[in-house]
């Protein structure tokens, strides 16, 4: 009887860690990234120090936005031999792909999601009937309906700030970053100079944004507070950083760079006073940070 008892406590305590490793294993892949390690470009999850990585079953898909609640991606995935590119959604887990637009020869890319992750923000680059490229805003439900242009905003990298503003680069040449409300009405211009700013992300408690600018030659990455204030430049490399993404507390960031002569994409990861950059993922590019909204 006692030995009984005794392998019932045994087996229960067994069960019990395994629930625990498994819900630390699951909750420390906050780092979502594509990765063309495999030959396809492919969705991956990681974690902040990466010593776990899994492939999200195989779906291919760049520049990546996790949902408010980290339920699903928005992405995009390139067809018609990469002449098409197109909006899609699906769960975290690999499951329930969606596409979610579907225009020939629109390339249709850097999806973001409203703070209640109703509605996703997206931009759209196409060439006029007169052969000129084009940079559009738009805007449409979580699911697929409803699309509508942003009427004025006219560039690409939008993302929705925690109060339902949108963050966006005016077009190419050179490019500047705007923040407007989400009708486009109030556009104020946070950046100003001969160079191209690209990729702005707000962080989670709305005061701070993180973007990429080539201002001294080369990308680098470079945080500002909301109102454009207080720019400064984090990163010092010799090649290109791109796609910064905040940690949920605001402490910290991930970016992308390497050496593009060598077909090398590596994730980093910096304190947000430019102190204590590290490499975390090897073959790693289009980085999203998880950030759980309350």
């Amino acid at each position: 009887m006692l030995q009984n008892k005794f392998s019932s406590i045994l087996t229960l305590l067994l069960i019990l860690s395994s629930c625990q490793k498994n819900q630390k294993s699951a909750s420390t892949h906050s780092i979502a990234y594509s990765s063309g390690e495999s030959g396809n470009v492919e969705i991956y999850l990681g974690d902040v120090n990466g010593e776990s990585r899994i492939k999200s079953t195989n779906k291919k898909g760049g520049y990546i936005a996790w949902s408010p609640d980290g339920k699903r991606f928005a992405f995009y995935a390139k067809y018609d031999e990469r002449k098409t590119w197109s909006i899609h959604t699906m769960n975290s887990d690999g499951t329930n792909k969606k596409r979610l637009t579907y225009i020939k020869d629109y390339w249709d890319n850097s999806p973001t999601w409203s703070p209640d992750g109703s509605k996703i923000v997206f931009a759209r680059a196409y060439k006029d009937s007169t052969n000129v490229r084009q940079f559009k805003i738009w805007t449409m439900n979580s699911d697929g309906t409803a699309q509508k242009q942003v009427k004025g905003l006219n560039g690409g990298g939008p993302y929705f700030t925690p109060d339902g503003r949108i963050l966006f680069h005016s077009q190419p040449g050179p490019s500047d970053i705007f923040i407007a409300n989400a009708d486009g009405s109030n556009q104020v211009q946070l950046t100003n100079n001969e160079a191209e700013d690209w990729h702005p992300e707000v962080s989670l408690d709305g005061t701070q944004v993180a973007f990429m600018s080539n201002r001294t030659g080369v990308h680098q990455i470079y945080t500002m507070n909301i109102d454009g204030s207080n720019q400064k430049q984090l990163t010092h490399q010799e090649f290109d950083c791109w796609y910064p993404s905040w940690s949920p507390d605001g402490a910290q960031l991930v970016f992308v760079t390497g050496n593009p002569d060598k077909d090398e994409r590596q994730v980093y990861m910096i304190n947000s006073d430019g102190s204590g950059m590290k490499k975390i993922i090897e073959n790693g590019s289009q980085i999203a940070w998880l950030k759980l909204r309350k």
